[in-house]
């Protein structure tokens, strides 16, 4: 019997290929599902039957585990509630998209242990898990529609090429699946990358979108000191946390991000780009041997929300400004004073006002430092 295929690019109404998959899904049947890298085919892993159905399908070798695709970033943290700084990072800042994360299970409170045991058994082969979320709108819809995870491998028999045509799959698999959801070719065209993350460590074991260099910038720590206009408090703040950073590390301020990944930067809610710093702030900074006369202003932004582990703000306000917009952020965000009080604006002020604001800083971001892991190992 040959599949059931829905043209998205023929459709009136994409919610209704949506709602179509999500049912075929949930009834434990095989849909082939487009995604950004290659087409997938997916069963519900709730479904025990499902799943191995759909392993025959693809001739599966019992020693390649499959992969779970998951709604989102946040979703991730049920499957692997004990994630590794180094690996809440990557999925942040990867997903959705090309990249596949391979991580160490075995937390007792993981979602995976509801699964049925014959799903666990073909998933967890080495004792970790795959978990990818797939940068496609249809495929992004149907998995929130879903009460749990989807098994999703490349739509393709073993040892074949994968398939990044859904006229293909039309043409190869119509007689093994049960609906085809195609979307033409493919964003990228060649599979996701497949990397394991360990104590500390990345393990490339599949080439594939995203390389080692893109992944080794967007594996670095990194911390954001808000203000308002990004002219005074910031840049201080921004040119002591490096200072301190690098007192922590044993280095240079310059081999902060070179030698340790570690980047630093500041923003304002309000700020403009490009503004320079107050000269109050400069000629203080340089009291401390730290130069900012280059410093130029930035808005805080939803890439900085999304990407930064650590984010400083100077005032209640600016935090709840952040969370407001950001609420993903909320648990990364903090005001500078651990008494929780605000640090006062000193613009227009004499330059011994913004001495003073300048110590308060650097005493309260050497408390953050102190207590700040760069260690990246799996957290217990």
């Amino acid at each position: 019997m040959s599949s059931v295929v829905s043209d998205l690019k023929n459709t009136d109404d994409h919610r209704d290929v949506v709602h179509q998959a999500v049912e075929a899904l949930a009834a434990g049947k095989i849909v082939a599902l487009p995604t950004e890298t290659v087409y997938g085919i997916a069963a519900s892993a709730l479904n025990s039957t499902a799943v191995e159905r759909l392993a025959n399908i693809k001739g599966r070798d019992p020693t390649k585990p499959f992969a779970f695709a998951i709604k989102s970033y946040e979703d991730a943290l049920d499957y692997v509630p004990n994630m590794s700084p180094l690996a809440r990072r990557l999925a942040r800042r990867c997903w959705p998209g090309p990249i596949t994360l391979v991580l160490p299970d075995g937390n007792p409170d993981s979602v995976i242990r509801r699964l049925p045991d014959n799903v666990q058994q073909m998933a967890l082969t080495y004792g970790t898990v795959g978990l990818r979320v797939p940068a496609h709108d249809t495929t992004q819809q149907i998995l929130r529609l879903l009460a749990g995870p989807i098994v999703l491998t490349s739509a393709n028999l073993s040892n074949q090429v994968d398939c990044v045509d859904g006229d293909k799959i039309v043409e190869e698999l119509s007689e093994e699946i049960d609906l085809i959801i195609n979307d033409g070719r493919s964003r990228f065209g060649q599979p996701s990358s497949v990397v394991k993350v360990e104590n500390g460590d990345i393990q490339f074991l599949r080439r594939g979108v995203i390389d080692e260099s893109t992944l080794n910038q967007m594996s670095g720590f990194i911390a954001v000191v808000v203000c308002t206009g990004n002219t005074c408090r910031s840049p201080m703040g921004e040119a002591i946390l490096k200072k301190q950073f690098a007192e922590k590390l044993g280095c240079q301020i310059d081999e902060l991000k070179e030698k340790h990944n570690v980047n630093i930067m500041s923003a304002g809610i309000a700020a403009m780009s490009g503004g320079a710093a107050a000269n109050q702030a400069v000629e203080v900074m340089s009291e401390h041997d730290l130069n900012i006369s280059d410093h130029r202003s930035q808005p805080f932004t939803e890439r900085l929300a999304s990407f930064a582990d650590l984010i400083l703000t100077m005032t209640q306000s600016h935090r709840q400004a952040i969370i407001a917009t950001w609420p993903q952020a909320a648990s990364r965000t903090f005001v500078i004073r651990k008494d929780g009080m605000d640090v006062s604006d000193p613009i227009g002020m004499p330059v011994d006002v913004y001495r003073s604001t300048a110590a308060q800083i650097e005493e309260n971001l050497k408390l953050w430092v102190d207590e700040t892991d760069l260690s990246d190992k799996q957290e217990s």
